[in-house]
């Protein structure tokens, strides 16, 4: 059994937000699909399509290139998930 982590350690790492100007998921662009919510990568600066859009970009690179925080690019929404550690801050 997992325990529940209090104060995530990548959260607690991010000084400067990285925020996205372009309001596309980079890889749905690519392949012609469309998406509900963006999320920009705090590790890398890219931004793709959260989990309730169709392919999941997002969560994907997260494990694939193991950058486990996003800010939700979606405009007045101010949070991060860590999605290793699946905890939530809002800065």
């Amino acid at each position: 059994m997992a325990m529940k982590v209090k104060n995530c350690k990548h959260l607690q790492k991010i000084e400067r937000v990285i925020t996205s100007k372009n309001y596309e998921c980079e890889a749905c662009i690519k392949t012609n699909d469309s998406w509900l919510h963006l999320r920009t990568c705090q590790s890398c600066g890219v931004t793709l399509c959260c989990d309730s859009s169709p392919n999941k970009h997002a969560s994907k690179h997260a494990k694939s290139e193991d950058h486990p925080v996003i800010v939700s690019a979606e405009p007045g929404e101010k949070w991060m998930w860590c999605y290793e550690h699946q905890q939530i801050k809002r800065y």
